[in-house]
């Protein structure tokens, strides 16, 4: 098995296939331990199959690639992750399928946008078209902040060519849920529900990053809520793919708010979420390669769906100082060994390096340094969401690095 990536979603995909398979990760990172780390070019790993975990080598058509040598991989070919490239080209498939989502409007042009900001109420939300590692989307109130952002984006000074088309939505309110389902063109299981945080800061607040936490059951999204997401969002949608000739076959994840006027969708990502996968894989309790190969093979059946235990799992995100903006990366981790140590916890890596001159024969956890801004993903696990919330901040408490940063209310308000 090959799972493609380097990060902490990655390392959570490898640690559930690695139970009954030999793994190797492409390219991975030095705190994967146990697993063979390999640097050629995925689509050049021999592999009964490749698992493709970020949303950029398949919007650039790896898992194509990968297909035409005649592979068998988890992911959607390029025509399918525009979902998530695109999010003008989402938008109008949504729209085209009757799936509800939030009203947008869509500029490529400052003066254009100004003039709309100025005619609507506020709070704005504005995101680029293209992808910007979940680092795209404004949510303000403040018209001076709403500008600066779609000047930065519009120019390309912000995200390349990714920012300089923007969609400007309806603000909603209410709860957010990511429910994500295993596909194989035709057919879609969901997994467990899942609840992320993507603000820097307690409380909601602070920038948007790639997700600083998430849990996992989420204790409003029972079978009837993640039905209706099935029934409302995700089946449609691989419907309207299916019509317009895209075999999509791989993880298709919802983000969706639970808002006073009914179910809409706030998102189409193509891949596992990073961090809801590192809460997720860890209650898994089938077999993770065989739902995943019937996946890709257009063969899911009741047989092969996803099971989940009833425990609970909580993310904590360690990230640098800095991040998401400008991360400051470098400072050697403490404390990683004793934290691997304990039963009831996994500790994922992301953003790690060797330290350099370090000995490749030490211990587990010695020796790394800080090398991304989101660093390490620890996760409690335990029998409710205050149990496993208490192992995964206790596990937390045993790391540090200069300047360390986290959210001490990950899943406060369940628990």
């Amino acid at each position: 098995m090959c799972v493609v990536g380097s990060g902490g979603r990655e390392h959570a995909i490898a640690a559930a296939l690695s139970i009954s398979n030999e793994v190797v990760v492409a390219p991975g990172n030095p705190g994967m331990e146990g697993f063979e780390r390999v640097s050629a070019p995925p689509e050049r790993v021999e592999a009964d199959l490749w698992v493709i975990g970020p949303e950029a080598p398949l919007v650039e058509g790896l898992a194509d690639r990968i297909r035409a040598r005649g592979g068998l991989v988890f992911g959607p070919g390029a025509d399918g992750a525009r979902l998530e490239g695109s999010k003008v080209w989402m938008k109008e498939l949504l729209v085209g399928a009757r799936v509800p989502t939030a009203g947008y409007q869509v500029f490529e042009e400052v003066d254009h946008a100004l003039q709309y900001l100025r005619a609507t109420a506020d709070p704005w939300v504005i995101k680029t078209d293209g992808l910007a590692g979940g680092k795209g989307v404004l949510v303000t109130d403040s018209f001076r902040e709403a500008e600066r952002d779609l000047r930065a984006k519009l120019s390309g000074r912000a995200f390349g060519d990714a920012g300089r088309k923007v969609l400007i939505e309806e603000a909603l309110s209410g709860e957010e849920l990511s429910v994500i389902a295993v596909c194989d063109g035709r057919r879609a299981y969901p997994l467990a529900a899942a609840q992320d945080y993507k603000r820097l800061e307690d409380g909601g607040t602070g920038p948007n990053t790639g997700g600083m936490g998430a849990y996992s059951p989420v204790p409003f999204a029972g079978e009837d809520v993640v039905g209706d997401v099935m029934e409302r969002a995700i089946l449609p949608t691989l419907h309207a793919l299916y019509k317009r000739g895209i075999d999509y076959r791989g993880a298709l994840y919802a983000g969706v708010m639970l808002a006073e006027e009914g179910l809409k969708v706030l998102e189409f990502n193509v891949r596992f979420g990073d961090p809801e996968a590192q809460v997720l894989f860890p209650r898994w309790s089938g077999d993770v390669t065989a739902t995943l190969a019937a996946a890709a093979s257009g063969s899911l059946s009741d047989h092969n769906a996803p099971n989940f235990s009833s425990d609970a799992a909580v993310c904590v995100v360690l990230a640098a100082p800095g991040y998401p903006e400008k991360p400051e990366t470098g400072e050697r981790i403490e404390g990683l060994g004793d934290a691997l140590a304990v039963a009831d916890a996994r500790v994922y890596a992301a953003g790690v390096e060797a330290e350099p001159g370090a000995d490749p024969g030490a211990d587990s956890g010695a020796h790394l340094v800080t090398a991304g801004g989101r660093v390490l993903d620890v996760v409690g696990l335990g029998p409710d969401l205050e149990s496993a919330r208490g192992v995964a901040y206790r596990v937390a408490g045993m790391v540090s690095w200069p300047g360390m940063v986290s959210r001490s209310d990950i899943a406060a308000s369940v628990s």
